[in-house]
């Protein structure tokens, strides 16, 4: 069984106090160096709040400086700055100081000396930071304990407290005496004689717990309950509600109703139906009067019972019937007397009408109703950013493969068409297409994909069947090796039949038609590439006569200059003019 003792806390104070300390020092500082105010700047603040937030965590790990950068913070200046932990302890001292005082309050509200603390464990993301650990080992005396998640601690212990509240979920029985961190009081209109109000549920009382007041009322009446205390709560309004007892008739003798008030396990306040005890008195002359009827009955019965029989009752019989009746006469009375001692209780029960500051099941349901429709849209939302991201996803992977990997498989015309359209469909992105519908941006990307997917399967194709011819014929060599030794009678194989491996009865899963089939759609394909005639080159006609005629003009001249000394121009070697070719 798990008990709390006390409890005490700064509902105004957490980690990101801590986080604004730095955020306004930086601030100033780079007011004065820089000559910008992010104070002025909404989104500015919050970079330099995240900064601030991460520098923290930073400074909890590491005892030297760390910088701070910022880039394009304010009018596209870069903006840079350092601290340690001293001068962040410095800072921050004021915080400190409070985070102490709400330690000592709560050692002393739960009676309790450090020498009764067998451990003190903390969590929360903050509790990192050196000097809190130190305020609790300064106030505790102990080292603090960090055996728990302490970013998690919190909102695991919150989904358990919801399963136990919730009846739909069956959990392990956890024993846990929870305090009251408000006491509460409860007030009525009372008469002269008898108080107005009282502290149904002190601070750090128990919980859960129910109690049971009881109102002498003859009226319907009202109760009211509110916080004792307005200073120890954090809300202005320190009513609870009020809860009115209804349908009290107006009794004849002194009735009370009976108010049962229950402060459950959520920290709520409830006042269950409370039953209206009318106390029930008997009336003497009537039950008198009765006995009286009674007794005549009887004594007209015995008459004309004695009559028809021509009988008459014996002493003997009378006197028996005279004990009898003195017999039941004791112990009627002792009946009446336990009757005088035990009051009868009639027991009404009485509706309560709650008036609490809580919303009418019509608003419920109208939130309820919104907050489905702001899921949807975000819903739909999220799906339209991540259609319109596929978009940008598939232009620039594509992209990048056309000219690289995928070059090979694709025609140059069609490779320089299709490089356009998602040149044009990521500028598209950036205008109009910015802010589509989400089925706009799928039949883009379809668009874009009944292009660039018979590309990638050629690819794919190109790349995989390889292996594919590898894998086959690994398997075949393994299948003939086996073969081979159901031949040699290995002893391995030895418990196989012939009709195992011997099977011609049941058909074939590749047939002959099939592989000459292939193989006439292959020589179909390749036959005409390779057998296709290299093209025969032409001389040009016009040439030739250019060619001719230059040699008449100037054949005396090649002579003279193509003659070596000693040699007689019949000795030269002749130069054959050849016609110019074309090289493709």
């Amino acid at each position: 069984m798990d008990t709390v003792l006390a409890t005490n806390f700064d509902p105004c104070l957490g980690g990101r106090n801590f986080d604004k300390i730095l955020a306004d020092y930086f601030q100033q500082d780079f007011k004065e160096r820089y000559k910008v105010d992010a104070g002025k700047n909404m989104k500015a603040r919050l970079r330099l709040e995240t900064e601030c937030e991460r520098l923290k965590k930073l400074m909890s790990a590491n005892t030297q400086s760390i910088p701070i950068n910022i880039e394009c913070f304010m009018d596209d200046k870069d903006v840079t700055g350092r601290m340690d932990r001293t001068q962040f302890e410095e800072l921050s001292a004021g915080l400190l100081q409070r985070i102490e005082t709400v330690f000592q309050t709560l050692l002393e509200n739960s009676k309790m000396s450090t020498s009764d603390l067998a451990a003190v464990e903390i969590v929360g993301g903050s509790s990192r930071v050196p000097s809190i650990k130190s305020l609790v080992q300064k106030v505790f005396g102990i080292e603090p304990s960090t055996t728990l998640n302490a970013d998690e601690a919190v909102a695991r212990g919150c989904s358990l407290q919801n399963a136990i509240l919730n009846p739909t979920f069956r959990v392990r029985d956890f024993s846990i005496n929870d305090a009251q961190p408000y006491s509460i009081t409860l007030s009525w209109q009372a008469t002269m004689e008898e108080d107005s109000s009282m502290e149904l549920f002190p601070k750090y009382h128990m919980i859960p717990m129910s109690k049971v007041l009881t109102f002498y009322r003859t009226e319907p009446f009202q109760l009211e309950a509110k916080y004792t205390h307005k200073n120890d709560v954090p809300i202005p309004d320190t009513n609870i509600g009020k809860f009115q007892v209804s349908k009290i008739e107006k009794p004849k003798n002194e009735d009370s109703a009976k108010v049962k008030v229950k402060n459950k396990r959520n920290r709520t306040l409830k006042l269950r139906n409370s039953p209206w005890m009318l106390m029930l008195r008997k009336n003497k002359q009537k039950r008198k009067e009765k006995l009286q009827r009674e007794n005549k009955n009887l004594r007209s019965m015995e008459k004309l019972r004695c009559k028809q029989t021509n009988q008459k009752p014996l002493k003997k019989q009378i006197m028996m019937r005279r004990k009898k009746k003195t017999a039941a006469g004791d112990k009627k009375s002792e009946k009446k007397s336990e009757e005088k001692k035990k009051k009868k209780v009639k027991k009404i029960d009485l509706p309560i009408e709650a008036f609490v500051p809580e919303m009418s099941k019509k608003e419920i349901n109208d939130l309820d109703k919104k907050e489905n429709q702001m899921i949807m849209a975000d819903k739909l939302e999220k799906e339209r950013a991540d259609a319109k991201n596929a978009v940008e996803e598939y232009v620039y992977d594509m992209r990048d493969k056309l000219s690289e990997a995928y070059e090979p498989f694709v025609k140059e015309a069609d490779r320089e068409k299709f490089s356009k359209l998602l040149s044009e469909t990521e500028d598209w992105l950036y205008e109009e297409g910015d802010d589509q519908k989400k089925q706009v941006y799928l039949d883009k990307l379809t668009q874009l994909k009944n292009i660039g997917i018979p590309i990638k399967d050629r690819y794919d194709e190109f790349q995989w069947r390889p292996a594919a011819f590898d894998e086959l014929g690994h398997s075949i060599q393994h299948v003939r090796k086996f073969l081979d030794l159901c031949s040699q009678k290995d002893e391995k194989f030895a418990h196989l039949s012939a009709e195992d491996i011997e099977n011609c009865y049941d058909p074939p899963n590749v047939l002959a038609q099939q592989i000459r089939s292939t193989k006439q759609s292959l020589d179909t394909t390749c036959n005409p590439i390779m057998n296709k005639p290299k093209p025969k080159v032409e001389p040009p006609k016009e040439e030739k006569k250019d060619v001719k005629k230059e040699g008449e003009n100037n054949g005396e001249k090649m002579e003279t200059d193509s003659t070596k000394p000693g040699e007689t121009p019949a000795d030269s070697p002749k130069t054959e003019v050849k016609p110019e070719m074309d090289i493709d």
